[in-house]
């Protein structure tokens, strides 16, 4: 069913934080912007019929299932978004593609490359019946940085010379913080890496509109041992005074350079105490530079460097005004949005791709481009070597 207002009908495999967030956006774009396509949330999908039940009365969807294979093959759903943790990611999206449903599959899109090589075929095989999969990298749906992205195209700052980005969380910084699934590599592919650092990489590149080449890098564990919490006990044993192993990095550090010639350091870290969600940029060019930091999210910084030396700075610009990207739908000016709004957006613009038969970004292959870093720094840091994320 196409056309203005026709449902969209939607079912979320996964409803733990991501299912919130995005439960949560798929229920308040449509009262707040203009959609082609009316969003249903159909069917909410986990492991467990009791949870799931009880997790799809509360979030607000219309049906709870247990099987997401039989849920992806039914005619009535239009759309698969998928909450779950990295190691299911392939196997749901090639299949829900290959049943001709749109995906929206949470960063990072794989846990591993030869995976996120085959979700990016399976997803331009899917392009050409118009079935749309796009990888959930929210922080481009905040006003701030996508005004970042639209002032470097515009040459605000001239050319791209270096580009700073890092992501510090301090929520595994106490030694005796609960071993979770994020934990295991089996699970999560990697650890603040690809949690975290995955962010920082696309956000990169979707403002320079370059993407990173050669790297090197290194990854640390500083805790090798958790106690096991109950509800991860059914992968390491019993809870109780049991600790069980961590199998991912608590931080990662690379250098990168950008197609552009433009040298690139990131930093990813989930020990660094006292940073909550401190995801940062920074960008030098040659004519000022821009700054963001996600802890002052309604915030971007620019310095524009033709500017006379004598009142030259910084100018913090409060991205909340109507003709800033997203705004004009939500308050006014001065009344700032919140982490969840991103999510929101990211509905938005993901249904209105559909609707217009367009791909919507961060498509899969742009997926891939990260991913393809993320597995470099991997290899650079086992090997104390450089790579490039194109290939040996």
């Amino acid at each position: 069913m196409t056309g203005t207002n026709a449902p969209l009908r939607v079912a979320m495999i996964g409803y733990a934080f991501m299912g919130r967030a995005h439960s949560q956006a798929w229920h308040t774009a449509p009262r707040f912007f203009d959609l082609a396509r009316r969003p249903e949330t159909a069917v909410l999908v986990g492991r467990s019929s009791a949870s799931v039940t009880e997790a799809a009365h509360r979030l607000g969807w219309a049906e709870a299932a247990t099987d997401w294979r039989e849920v992806v093959a039914r005619d009535d759903i239009d759309l698969v978004d998928i909450c779950t943790p990295g190691d299911t990611h392939a196997e749901i999206a090639i299949a829900a593609l290959a049943a001709g449903k749109h995906v929206l599959v949470e960063k990072p899109m794989a846990n591993t490359l030869a995976e996120a090589e085959s979700m990016a075929a399976a997803a331009r095989a899917a392009a050409a019946a118009r079935v749309r999969a796009m990888v959930g990298f929210t922080y481009r749906r905040v006003p701030a940085v996508r005004l970042a992205r639209e002032l470097v195209a515009e040459g605000r700052i001239g050319e791209v010379r270096q580009v700073r980005a890092q992501y510090l969380q301090d929520w595994l910084a106490d030694a005796e913080a609960p071993l979770s699934w994020r934990l295991d590599k089996e699970k999560a592919g990697s650890g603040a890496l690809g949690d975290i650092g995955a962010h920082i990489v696309d956000l990169t590149h979707f403002i320079t509109g370059e993407t990173v080449t050669g790297v090197s890098g290194t990854l640390d564990t500083f805790v090798n041992e958790r106690p096991v919490a109950e509800s991860f006990s059914g992968l390491h044993g019993s809870g109780g005074t049991e600790r069980g192993p961590v199998t991912v990095d608590d931080a990662a550090v690379f250098f990168g350079r950008l197609t552009g010639g433009a040298p690139a350091v990131f930093e990813a870290s989930r020990v660094a105490w006292g940073r909550k969600n401190a995801m940062r940029i920074e960008i030098s060019g040659s004519l000022g530079s821009l700054a963001f930091d996600f802890e002052e999210m309604n915030v971007l910084h620019l310095f524009d460097a033709t500017e006379e030396s004598r009142t030259a700075g910084f100018r913090r610009i409060l991205v909340t005004e109507p003709d800033h990207p997203y705004i004009e739908h939500w308050w006014p000016a001065g009344h700032g949005l919140g982490y969840e709004h991103g999510f929101t957006h990211q509905v938005v613009d993901l249904v209105t791709a559909i609707a217009d038969g367009t791909q919507p970004e961060p498509s899969f292959d742009d997926g891939l481009a990260v991913q393809r870093v993320l597995d470099a720094v991997e290899r650079s840091a086992a090997n104390h070597s450089t790579y490039t994320p194109l290939g040996d």
